[in-house]
């Protein structure tokens, strides 16, 4: 039973919902002005194949060999959400452990399927960076984010490696990395890391939160154990036609290009914000958001949607408090309207 108060099933879509409907979105880190029109047409061609159950071959091996790895080492899942919870259910796990602050859904599936689950809580003294030494040894499952939502923290590959030990799953949720140039620091691919999961998300950077896309990669056993515990035909035809075009070299390298233009438009978020009185930015971040300190957060951020703007509150993070939020990177019109609408919310207090 859990005692914390964090509410781990809060996520950023809660903002945009109903009345948030018509406010500017920096609560949300999916990427603006998606899925673009030639993905937006492959999805619509796969509508002709609905008749048919779907069949993910032709997916799964596109995603292997974009990854440099043999298909049994790939499941194709309902998003990376499902993925956390056929890990929580499959895996013959006694003490799993989450370093926080990250994503709140590996906590929740862990604690829905009946576990106990430790938590690492990084500092913001260190600047939430990962001190494998913190997690404990006897620990025989360890999630962490890589970059890692919401702080934005790019952590070395080296050191999340470095949490591998006989025994233990490691499982490094990397939903953001293809919004880090060049996909620095990812473990996407590697083989030979004991116990190594990684989770990819392709609704994030496509703009595919609606279709449910994801997959894992993994060694062969775990494929299988994950397999098992999914229903079948879990992936839609529509998600997989989209799987497979996203894997594309066009794809990737619109990919690249997306993540350059976060990388820039990032930069000037973070320019902004610096000069706006009383509020820490957390750095330096590496992921498509930003985390940010500052005195009377949650009355700011209603503030900011009476001005037309809905971010994402910290509180509901383990490790963070009701002084943060959490903010997506957009465009430079927008990120300059913005900071005008933050200071004028600060003002007002």
């Amino acid at each position: 039973m859990r005692t914390d108060v964090h509410d781990l099933g809060h996520h950023g879509d809660a903002e945009v919902r109903d009345d948030g409907s018509a406010l500017v979105d920096l609560a949300v880190n999916v990427r603006a002005d998606t899925p673009p029109a030639w993905l937006r047409e492959v999805i619509a061609g796969s509508l002709d194949g609905l008749a048919a159950y779907p069949d993910g071959r032709r997916a799964r091996a596109a995603v292997a060999a974009r990854h440099g790895l043999d298909a049994e080492r790939v499941v194709l899942t309902a998003g990376a959400a499902e993925a956390f919870v056929l890990l929580a259910r499959a895996l013959a796990v006694r003490r799993p452990v989450v370093v926080h602050p990250q994503f709140t859904e590996p906590e929740a599936a862990l604690w829905e399927a009946g576990h106990r689950v430790g938590r690492v809580l990084l500092r913001e003294a260190d600047g939430f960076r990962l001190d494998p030494a913190a997690v404990p040894e006897d620990a025989d499952l360890v999630v962490i984010g890589n970059p890692t939502n919401p702080t934005s923290v790019l952590h070395p590959a080296a050191e999340v490696a470095r949490l591998a030990r006989p025994g233990r799953t490691v499982v490094v949720d990397e939903a953001f990395m293809d919004a880090v140039p060049g996909e620095r620091e990812s473990l996407a691919g590697r083989t030979d890391v004991p116990g190594l999961v990684v989770l990819r998300s392709l609704t994030k950077t496509w703009g595919l939160a609606g279709l449910r896309i994801g997959y894992v990669l993994a060694a062969p056993e775990a494929v299988a154990a994950l397999e098992r515990a999914q229903p079948l035909w879990p992936v839609s035809s529509p998600a997989l036609a989209a799987a497979e075009a996203c894997v594309t070299p066009r794809a990737l390298a619109e990919a690249a290009e997306a993540a350059d233009r976060v990388a820039a438009d990032r930069a000037h978020l973070v320019a902004g914000l610096s000069e706006v009185p009383g509020l820490r930015v957390m750095g330096p971040a590496e992921g498509s958001f930003v985390l940010v300190r500052l005195p009377h957060a949650a009355l700011v951020r209603h503030r900011l949607r009476d001005l037309g703007f809905a971010v994402r509150r910290g509180d509901t993070f383990p490790g963070l408090g009701e002084e943060w939020l959490r903010l997506a990177v957009r465009d430079r019109v927008t990120t300059d309207a913005f900071v005008v609408a933050l200071r004028k919310a600060l003002e007002d207090g």
